[in-house]
């Protein structure tokens, strides 16, 4: 087999590609899960909820496959990963599964039966099928950043040593919170653009306060990062162009090593403050401008992506119990083969779904209101 790419140089497009749908799942399924976290507190009166969800309504099961794509790739790119991953937040993803359960049944269901009561319980089930996942990815990248507790043996056998309580610690906690006020602001924007009226006023009141609560948490999680929590830094290693296993390498964990790359690469502490900036300006826009506010609430979302890779790179899934024992994205992957098909396959499809979602948006555009939904009857959510 021809290869374009060097075995280092695919290993780098891998981690970006991977990086590229954990973006396009925060940005495009972020806000309608966000919109899920506001739905019992914005909607006040059944056709307002049912506004709200039909703003979402075409788009919401295309945009839960970024995630279940990114998932794919994790499992065919970085195999180490994904195996060590269900082992350490077995209880967290399962978790987040059943979470999820919520969404297609309450979307489905939910408007088959008028009795109030009935509606109210699902439209607090997609609440909980939008703050969950949101909580647990947040609590998820908390916990990579400090580390997890897991090794590998001398046949490569992993060993997690945790707990899902563990987990749930102060920093990974706080992680949390900036997950969920940043998708709710992100998806309150969106309400802003797709709705008129109440909805729209307690839409733009919910933003402001999510936004309030994601730049104090964002920016006081970064300082905690900075000052408080050790970070890890690779010291030898085997060349990048070859194939070898995680104990191959050596991996220094001390304080200070997540700043190790900023005199380097000064646009990684860059990236964090455009974020900032971005929902700053997306708040302030969102009353006249909802599109720009849209636009900037979506760029402060992947700034918090990019934050996020930044600050591992190259680590994908740190140890705190034994840092050789670090998964990067040089030592966690399939075969050189295997990441050049992938590769092409990508370059091929990722461009046909861009295209496809950005015409379905398109095609699907404009307001929302609640004379639609009462003459529609059934026929929308």
């Amino acid at each position: 087999m021809i290869y374009v790419f060097d075995y280092a140089t695919l290993k780098l497009i891998w981690w970006v590609f991977v990086g590229v749908l954990l973006i396009g799942f925060a940005v495009m399924d972020g806000k309608d899960l966000g919109l899920g976290t506001l739905l019992p507190f914005v909607g006040r009166s059944d056709d307002e909820r049912r506004v709200m969800l039909n703003t979402i309504g075409p788009h919401w099961e295309g945009n839960q496959v970024w995630f279940i794509t990114a998932g794919g790739a994790t499992f065919a790119a970085w195999p180490l990963v994904y195996a060590t991953a269900f082992s350490g937040f077995y209880v967290a993803l399962i978790l987040t599964l059943f979470a999820l359960f919520f969404r297609p049944v309450g979307f489905d269901y939910r408007s088959k039966v008028p009795d109030p009561r009935w509606r109210n319980a699902w439209d607090w089930g997609i609440f909980i099928g939008g703050t969950v996942p949101l909580l647990v990815f947040g609590v998820a990248f908390g916990n990579l950043l400090q580390g997890v507790p897991f090794h590998f043996d001398q046949d490569l056998r992993v060993h997690y040593t945790g707990s899902f309580v563990g987990l749930l610690n102060p920093f990974a906690l706080l992680a949390g919170v900036v997950s969920v006020s940043l998708l709710a602001m992100h998806g309150a924007i969106y309400l802003q653009l797709r709705t008129e009226g109440a909805v729209l006023r307690r839409a733009a009141t919910a933003g402001r306060i999510a936004g309030s609560v994601f730049i104090v948490t964002f920016a006081g999680a970064g300082a905690w990062l900075v000052m408080g929590i050790e970070g890890y830094a690779i010291t030898a290693m085997p060349p990048a162009n070859s194939a070898f296993m995680p104990l191959a390498k050596t991996v220094a964990h001390g304080p200070g090593s997540w700043l190790r790359g900023a005199p380097l690469h000064p646009w990684t502490v860059i990236v964090p403050l455009v974020g900032i900036v971005a929902a700053l300006l997306a708040l302030a826009a969102s009353r006249r401008r909802a599109m720009l506010a849209f636009v900037l609430s979506a760029t402060a979302v992947v700034c918090v992506v990019l934050t996020a890779g930044f600050a591992l790179f190259p680590f994908v899934m740190p140890s705190s119990t034994d840092p050789r024992s670090s998964l990067t994205l040089y030592d966690s992957v399939s075969s050189h083969r295997t990441l050049q098909i992938m590769f092409w396959a990508t370059l091929i499809f990722l461009p046909l779904i861009i295209a496809y979602t950005g015409w379905a948006y398109r095609v699907m555009r404009g307001k929302i209101t609640e004379r639609q939904v009462r003459e529609a009857g059934p026929a929308l959510y």
